[in-house]
């Protein structure tokens, strides 16, 4: 195993060797044995730079030195099949079995070798350790995000931060550690980042995409919200009593309260909001109120009509860099997103109008008569993320349910790589816009939430520093106290709802609904399509033919306030998401090598 790892370990370099400065550029070294390594910052400085191919990212990641190669990639990271997409998906159903094997317990195991041996060689480092502290501080990082996966997707984990040999075996004799002490594990890997870092000011603009200080701050401040909303809303609920199922509840001596949490994420976000280093990537004057849109496929001046290339780009904190030249995806990524992030009703009717009202309340809304209708006076985000389809006082046909669409006649936009210079679309294989693991919108959200949750309130003046922003660029007018008061709305759930529209596709919905406690409700619930009742799709059968939905229609109550038939996508009879999907089950596999690790509860 350990020559495996040798020979991975030279083909990085290699690569890296051949990549420009946009990827690393580090003087060629003689020698990648272990036993001579890690003896000059330069050194380091690659080890550092390898962990950054663990970042997950369009490309496939590959855990193959454990003997199997096992991919993980964008996909799963997208959130296909939640209550905001058509397309349904086992996870989001909640009809997902236990599996034998798990390529992400897999991988980010295998992974944080390489970031635990860097810390590790990094105390036995003779010379200046200030030379070598951003490097360190790097791996940190990486470890706290192995283990921030981990946690979302398993719950309480097995804890390892010494060096070990990469074996099957790699966990025997572990037991898992409580959802509380990974945690506690990866809030102290983030303040070492926090205090190794360089401030993103500081990083050249040939090593754009490396870690940040602000970067550190954002990903403490995400994981602080996560767990004080988790304590709140699910609390011990998926923990089990660690002693016949579970990781358990065991809190160490110096887990934070709630408040200390969402406190702390108050001022992280704060410090990443004043900064003066990052900024929303708004260009709608010159992109025809369509930056939700380009925003995801900056790739070159050629990406957008007004010439913008990813050196505009100043939104994204932690960020997988692409290249066409360089580094391309290598996957399937526009032809991927277009089928399985179709809408849903629920996610049509959450999009408000722009006078900052949902189309229940505001006078705005044009009515369901056809989908041109339905977008007209919306969320520039609407139209961003599905404008494809539509055509003007027009709808378009329903094609019926396949494998690969939702039969609902729209198409998602949003991460697919465009070229308005050239085609519709890049080949498949050839998007290189880069990967955004954090930006500075989710930061905005994240203050705006973590103080409402904290206080039960949030100030005028502090909506208009976060919130209002994102709400701003999507030509939505602003939420004020006032403005809630006056029209009924409550500011939690239009907090929640911004969630659900700027983060949609980017590895938030689940995560979400699990932490607010809601994900049986929303999961749980029948998936509706398109209405019918009152619309052209009613009259005119050259554009809906319910034989093509075999689920029929039902009447609801759909989002302006009126009951009225719709296609049924999938029905709730058909959707069990119960507490127990909340966690992932630990791997089959994993457990007979290593019986310790207790399943999750209800697998």
């Amino acid at each position: 195993m350990k020559n495996i790892k040798k020979i991975l370990f030279v083909l990085l370099v290699l690569f890296f060797a051949g990549c420009q400065d946009d990827f690393i550029d580090l003087d060629p070294l003689d020698s990648y044995t272990e036993e001579i390594y890690y003896k000059t910052p330069e050194q380091f400085s690659f080890a550092a730079n390898e962990l950054y191919t663990n970042l997950v990212g369009w490309q496939a990641v590959r855990g193959s030195g454990l003997g199997t190669s096992y991919n993980t990639g964008y996909g799963d990271w997208m959130n296909f099949g939640t209550d905001l997409t058509a397309l349904a998906q086992d996870y989001g159903r909640g009809t997902n079995t236990v599996s034998n094997v798990d390529v992400y317990w897999t991988n980010h195991y295998y992974f944080l070798l390489d970031a635990n041996t860097l810390i590790e060689k990094a105390l036995e480092y003779e010379g200046n350790a200030t030379d070598i502290e951003s490097y360190v501080a790097t791996a940190h990082w990486f470890r706290a995000y192995h283990y921030y996966e981990l946690l979302t997707r398993f719950g309480g984990v097995p804890i390892v931060t010494s060096r070990l040999d990469v074996t099957d075996e790699l966990l025997i004799g572990s037991k898992r550690n409580s959802r509380y002490e990974v945690v506690s594990q990866i809030l102290s890997d983030l303040d070492v980042a926090i205090a190794g870092c360089p401030q993103e000011s500081a990083i050249a603009s040939s090593d754009k995409g490396k870690i940040s200080k602000e970067g550190a701050q954002a990903m403490k401040a995400r994981v602080l919200l996560l767990a004080a909303t988790w304590d709140t809303y699910v609390g011990t609920t998926t923990d089990g009593d660690g002693v016949t199922v579970g990781a358990g509840s065991n809190k160490p001596a110096d887990y934070p309260s709630t408040d200390a949490m969402l406190t702390e994420a108050i001022s992280l976000c704060n410090a990443v909001m004043t900064s003066g280093t990052f900024e929303l990537w708004n260009y709608n004057d010159v992109l025809n109120n369509m930056t939700s849109f380009h925003l995801f496929n900056i790739d070159g001046s050629g990406s957008n009509p007004a010439g913008l290339d990813k050196s505009s780009n100043h939104e994204f904190i932690v960020q997988g860099i692409y290249d066409f030249i360089e580094r391309q995806s290598s996957t399937n990524i526009s032809h991927t997103v277009r089928g399985r992030l179709d809408p849903s009703r629920k996610f049509l009717d959450l999009f408000l109008c722009t006078d900052g009202l949902p189309i229940d309340k505001s006078p705005l809304f044009k009515g369901y008569s056809t989908l041109w209708d339905e977008t007209r006076n919306r969320d520039y985000r609407m139209w961003a993320y599905y404008h494809e389809m539509i055509e003007e006082n027009s709808s378009p046909v329903l094609t019926g349910e396949t494998d690969i669409n939702s039969g609902v006649g729209l198409r998602n936009s949003k991460h697919k790589a465009y070229l308005y210079e050239e085609t519709d679309y890049r080949v498949q294989g050839q998007e290189s816009q880069n990967f955004p693991y954090l930006r500075l919108a989710e930061v905005y959200l994240n203050y705006a939430e973590a103080l409402y949750e904290r206080d039960g309130a949030i100030s005028d003046a502090d909506l208009n520093k976060s919130l209002n922003l994102v709400r701003a660029r999507a030509g939505i007018a602003p939420l004020t106290n006032s403005f809630a008061t006056t029209n009924g709305l409550d500011i939690r759930e239009e907090i929640r709802r911004e969630r659900a529209i700027e983060l949609f596709g980017e590895n938030s919905r689940f995560i979400d609904l699990k932490r607010w406690g809601i994900a049986e409700e929303a999961l749980g619930a029948t998936i509706h399509g398109p209405v019918i009742e009152g619309t052209v799709y009613e009259t005119n059968s050259t554009l809906y033919d319910p034989a093509l939905f075999p689920d029929g229609e039902e009447s609801i109550v759909v989002g302006d306030g009126t009951t009225k038939r719709t296609v049924i996508i999938d029905p709730s009879n058909e959707r069990p998401f119960a507490r127990q999907h909340y966690l992932y089950s630990i791997p089959v596999d994993e457990i007979i090598i290593a019986p310790e690790l207790l399943q999750n509860p209800g697998w």
